[in-house]
């Protein structure tokens, strides 16, 4: 059997069940990607949008159906859920087609590291979410990626490469950019408490590879804006993965491809 590229991949807020998903981005990485282990950390289908009647195209089954083929190629795929996925935390435990949910997880790294994984939902209470950042992946971000894809439409007919309007503006509030650092401050608090060497979460739509309170904060980010992953070397180093810019680079290499990684 090749081994595969990592030794563990981790991904969060895919968002399936919404337009806003970019599935077939993430089926794109699924196909180009493999590891030992691969953690869904949480908001990867979203049961509010599917409740608001659903969206569930081709694609968002190709992506389920992908991802129940690498657990038969042998991969082990773990899904710790979110709050837009909290349904499956009633199945904590259980199995389905060979994936595990699990409420939370203390994942090792190579280097022997321990690292909490966790959606990162329940440091609302500390971190006094304000009721308009609770709906990312929720009406109104869909509103907000109706607007990203119509002015993404225009710059590719004029050549231009992709840009997060959502992005652009959230990080343009001050109360999200307060919202943003407190949630990650709280997060490394939790994994300080813990005892443990870092935490990867998701849940803020914000990925991010830093030091923080003396331990290794992680954030997958999303398959929405960001399009990105973090992927574990062998060696037990973690990294950030941006899409895009894993794309752009393959496009200016002659010759076979390599796995091609960015960090923060």
């Amino acid at each position: 059997m090749t081994r595969p590229h990592y030794r563990a991949m981790f991904v969060s807020d895919v968002h399936l069940g919404t337009r806003a998903c970019r599935a077939d981005d993430f089926l794109e990485f699924l196909r180009e990607h493999d590891a030992e282990t691969i953690y869904l950390v949480g908001d990867i289908v979203d049961f509010w949008g599917l409740k608001r009647g659903g969206y569930w195209p081709q694609s968002h089954n190709d992506v389920v159906q992908k991802l129940l083929r690498k657990v038969r190629k042998g991969s082990r795929i773990v899904y710790v859920p979110g709050n837009h996925d909290e349904a499956l935390r009633g199945y904590i435990g259980a199995h389905f087609g060979g994936i595990e949910v699990l409420n939370e997880t203390i994942h090792e790294t190579g280097d022997g590291r321990q690292i909490l994984v966790i959606h990162g939902d329940s440091f609302d209470g500390a971190v006094k979410i304000g009721r308009w950042m609770g709906a990312i992946g929720d009406h109104s971000y869909d509103v907000a990626a109706a607007a990203n894809t119509a002015l993404n439409r225009v710059r590719r007919m004029a050549g231009l490469d992709y840009w997060s309007l959502s992005q652009h503006l959230k990080m343009q509030v001050k109360q999200a950019v307060k919202y943003i650092d407190r949630f990650e401050d709280v997060a490394s608090a939790e994994a300080q408490r813990r005892g443990v060497d870092g935490i990867i979460c998701g849940h803020i739509h914000h990925a991010a590879n830093r030091r923080i309170n003396g331990v290794s904060y992680y954030n997958c980010g999303d398959w929405v804006d960001t399009r990105s992953a973090l992927v574990e070397d062998w060696d037990g180093t973690i990294r950030l993965m941006h899409w895009q810019a894993v794309k752009a680079a393959a496009q200016q290499t002659i010759g076979p491809r390599e796995p091609v990684t960015v960090s923060a």
